[in-house]
């Protein structure tokens, strides 16, 4: 007999509706079999919620008792519901749903010494006595905080052994929120690729299910992103989103060839899915992208706007914005991004005011969240006046992922220039905010007026699955960085078929079809469960996430987390190292397209990288931190060392890792890897890809060492080794492509232009074409000059296997310092240490400004420094590190990059 589905009701839903409902449905589970009627009957689940607790009687908590007791019910345990602990057989497992402040979760949570915050999304589970009978306590702060405990239990019993001893906790748990944002991005960019999963009423009640359970509480649906300039547009649905969804009264205002029966759909949807974000306790934030409304060196569009003019654009937009938000009362936030790529001209204050202006004309509470390139105070105190709550929300690792902590400085090419542009359509974020493009730039100050949220842009990790709690750990904590407030996560697949390059069959692009999950966000439920979980708490327990790799991959679990976390590591170090762009669109590492080594001339997209264009002068991500290929060359012949890592080391972490994880991975597929399933075949190519990447990057960055030793001293061995690391880069990257073959579809399209999409092996003829330029060098070369001792040393190093000694030191940074008054900072020296010099280096946490540098004074085994009270006047928190010297050793930096690279390399003392 097929198995009946719970219908899954998830808005407005009446807990007298809720109790008939599943006491009907679950009847008709347990009935199934005489069976599963004695089991149900010797193993029963009583769930006792007093009908007069505001917080159990939430939508959301109503909800989250539904999925239990489905849950339960499903592993053929007979679940009942009472209102009252005396209503609840003795024979049952009593499981008591309250919130924090109801009386027996007061008395129960003082008898087990727990406390529980009186903050949002707390909650806590408590086994407990009560009248002699063992007790199951779930209990939240609020709503939320109780739909997280619910949802907690019901994930233990979908991946327990045994469902009720998964249910009989030996010690309670209490946690609370360490982010206070955690949010997901989705965005809407093209209408082959999207509007299945938009118009999909089945698919957002599933999705919801997994963010709230994760511990998400903000989705962020992203309208009019598609492009970021308005020419050569093809796809052009919701590029200016108003008229896809609605008519505004006075103005004659439509997409042209949009059926008015369409546009009210889509209207319904964003009606549908915001309440459904909302049921499932999840803010929905509605992101409109794109303002412009006239595409240039278009003729092919899809869709074009009539009936605006420049006279009545911002009217228009305003009374829009207002309908929608009054149309949609489920939404509570908009983002808006108000630079050039908007398709309005920066600096046009007049226009965004009068658009921030529906906000407040909704009528009621809604968050405006602006997105920071390009935006100066000008802009922020037209989005105060609204008095609408503020939120702020700069990109972190510019758009990409970086190592998990902010980077020490912003690269040079996006520091403020000395004499910036103050005209043109991109007059901000060009010129004076230039530095507002790739960071947090200097919306950092203590007495803001608005919230900051840090955005993760999907460049480094775009569509291969990826997963390491450690990291992710790292990264939940810098993003309290200063007082921030959270992080928004734009999801994996973000980008896909974006300007026009959409392809139908699926956006994860698989080639073979019995890979592809019904939803594409199920291929990624692993990060889903990593991100959100560690977001809301980065010290939750390992089996949060284990318990899940157990019941996907059985004994090959352990192996597998070993593997993928070892492989997501790679491609955020090579980002963090080597960033030829630093624009998503123009560089992505999954798809590298190679940048030539030897002759700039030679085609490639980088545009936005240190001329000559070529590999050994691509600035680092970080550059404070890490050095550039050619300077690390420079260090290497003329002795001078700084303590900045070096690619050297880079791409010694990368081999460890890549060689981690293939070994991991060969753990979990043994001698036979036949017969498993797609999730462990989509985690198990993408981990091989990964691995790959790894070895590519290690061996090309050993080679542009190499090769840069060459150029400054016309070594012909220096040249002969890079030749050598180059052709094993290339090797490296023939043998993962190969294993791509027939898995991907050989058009993995983010954008209609070359580097844009294709295939790994497509990127093959211009590896080759640069290792030819270089082999041809190399016969040029006849003879090296007589080789220096120090030529001989440097190539040695870039062969070298590093490992950088411990700085023997310690430091307590200062609890906060006093704006106006010198902060005195001591370091301390092991007396086991030699002597050594140190250097202080600090700034303001502000990416506009530059290091400062301070000598320290040695003193009875500690090195002092002062970092002068003219300096400390200031409205930022101070951030600082030290370059150590030993004698003629390479310098060293403290705290640096620890062993298991997940610390943040820098102290940050905030003001008083």
């Amino acid at each position: 007999m097929p198995k009946k589905k719970i219908p899954v009701k998830s808005s407005h839903l009446s807990r007298r509706d809720f109790l008939q409902m599943t006491a009907l449905s679950i009847g008709a589970l347990g009935a199934e079999s005489s069976v599963a009627a004695q089991l149900s009957s010797q193993r029963g689940v009583s769930v006792v919620v007093d009908p007069a607790d505001p917080v159990a009687s939430a939508a959301p908590v109503v909800w989250a008792l539904q999925a239990l007791s489905q849950a339960i019910a499903q592993r053929r345990i007979n679940v009942r519901h009472f209102n009252s602990m005396e209503q609840s057989p003795s024979s049952d497992f009593c499981i008591v749903a309250a919130g924090s402040r109801s009386r027996l979760a007061s008395a129960t949570l003082k008898r087990a010494a727990v406390a529980i915050p009186d903050a949002p999304e707390c909650l806590a589970l408590v086994p407990s006595i009560h009248e002699g009978r063992p007790i199951l306590l779930a209990c939240g702060s609020d709503p939320r905080g109780l739909m997280y405990a619910l949802l907690e239990l019901t994930d233990r019993i979908q991946h327990a052994d045994d469902p009720i001893q998964a249910l009989k906790m030996r010690k309670a748990v209490a946690e609370k929120p360490f982010n206070a944002v955690r949010s997901a991005g989705r965005l809407f960019v093209s209408d082959v690729e999207d509007k299945p999963w938009f118009n999909d009423r089945e698919m957002w009640p599933a999705y919801f299910s997994m963010l709230a359970a994760q511990r998400f509480n903000r989705i962020h649906l992203a309208f009019g992103i598609s492009y970021d300039f308005l020419r050569n547009v093809t796809d052009a649905y919701f590029l200016f989103a108003y008229p896809f969804f609605l008519s505004v009264p006075g103005y004659k205002v439509q997409a042209v060839n949009l059926p008015d029966a369409e546009r009210d759909r889509n209207l319904e949807m964003l009606q549908f899915i915001s309440r459904q974000a909302v049921a499932h306790g999840i803010d929905f934030q509605l992101g409109i992208w794109t303002h412009g409304y006239q595409w240039q060196d278009s003729p092919n569009a899809n869709y074009t706007i009539s009936g605006l003019t420049q006279e009545n654009h911002a009217a228009y937009c305003r009374d829009a914005l207002a309908a929608i938000l009054r149309a949609c009362p489920a939404i509570s936030g908009v983002t808006l991004r108000t630079h050039g790529e908007s398709g309005v001209r920066e600096g046009s204050y007049s226009f965004w005011r009068t658009v921030f202006d529906g906000v407040p004309q909704s009528g009621r509470k809604v968050e405006i969240d602006l997105h920071t390139k390009g935006l100066d105070q000008k802009m922020m105190d037209g989005a105060l006046a609204t008095g609408m709550p503020l939120k702020l929300s700069p990109k972190y690792w510019a758009e990409h992922v970086g190592m998990p902590y902010h980077q020490a400085a912003i690269r040079e090419l996006e520091m403020p220039r000395e004499n910036p542009a103050s005209e043109g359509f991109f007059a901000l974020s060009t010129g004076s905010r230039s530095f507002t493009r790739y960071g947090y730039a200097d919306f950092l100050r203590e007495d803001r007026p608005y919230d900051i949220l840090f955005r993760v842009w999907p460049g480094t990790h775009r569509f291969l699955l990826w997963g390491d709690p450690a990291t992710t750990a790292a990264h939940a904590r810098a993003f309290r960085f200063c007082g921030g407030a959270g992080a928004e996560l734009f999801e994996p697949l973000s980008f896909k078929g974006r300007r026009g390059s959409g392809n139908p069959g699926g956006r994860c692009a698989y080639a073979d079809s019995s890979l592809a999950p019904r939803w594409d966000w199920e291929k990624y439920l692993y990060t889903y469960r990593v991100w959100g979980r560690l977001l809301y708490n980065p010290e939750a327990e390992p089996e949060t996430w284990r318990r899940y790799l157990r019941k996907q991959f059985e004994t090959s679990a352990p192996a597998l987390e070993s593997a993928l976390a070892s492989a997501t590591q790679i491609l955020p170090i090579v980002t963090t190292a080597h960033l030829p762009s630093a624009a998503n669109d123009t560089y992505s590492p999954e798809l590298y397209v190679n940048q030539p080594m030897v002759d700039a001339n030679k085609r490639h997209p980088y545009g936005d990288t240190p001329s000559p264009k070529v590999f050994g002068n691509v600035s680092p991500l970080d550059p404070q931190l890490f050095s550039r290929i050619a300077d690390f060359a420079d260090e290497l012949l003329t002795g001078e060392r700084t303590g900045k890592y070096s690619a050297v080391e880079v791409a010694q972490w990368l081999e460890n890792l890549a060689e981690i994880a293939a070994s991991e991975l060969a753990n979990a597929e043994g001698p036979v890897a036949t017969g498993r399933s797609a999730e462990f075949h989509r985690m198990a190519i993408d981990i091989k890809l990964q691995v790959g990447m790894g070895r590519f990057f290690a061996a090309k960055l050993r080679s542009g060492i190499l090769y840069a030793i060459h150029e400054k001293s016309g070594d012909r061995t220096a040249l002969e080794e890079a030749l050598k690391a180059y052709r094993r880069a290339r090797e490296s990257w023939s043998q993962f492509a190969e294993k791509a073959d027939g898995v991907y579809v050989p058009d993995i399209s983010f954008g209609p232009l070359p580097h844009q999409r294709g295939h790994w092996r497509d990127r093959l003829p211009a590896i080759d074409a640069d290792i030819a330029d270089m082999a041809k060098k190399l016969e040029s070369v006849i003879s090296s000059p007589d080789q220096s001792e120090r030529v001989r040393a440097a190539i040695l190093e870039a062969l070298s296997f590093p490992l950088r000694a411990s700085a023997g030191c310690s430091h307590t940074p200062p609890s906060q310092f006093v704006p106006g008054q010198p902060l005195r900072i001591v370091l301390s020296i092991a007396h086991r240490a030699a002597p050594v010099s140190a250097r202080l280096y600090y700034r303001h946490v502000n990416q506009a400004e530059r290091y400062q540098i301070a000598e320290t004074q040695s003193q009875d085994g500690n090195y002092r420094a002062e970092i002068p009270g003219t300096y400390t006047a200031s409205k930022y928190p101070l951030q600082y590190y030290f370059e150590l010297k030993s004698g003629a050793e390479k310098p060293l930096l403290y705290p640096g990059v620890g062993p298991d690279l997940t610390n943040q390399p820098y102290f940050v003392v905030r003001a008083a």
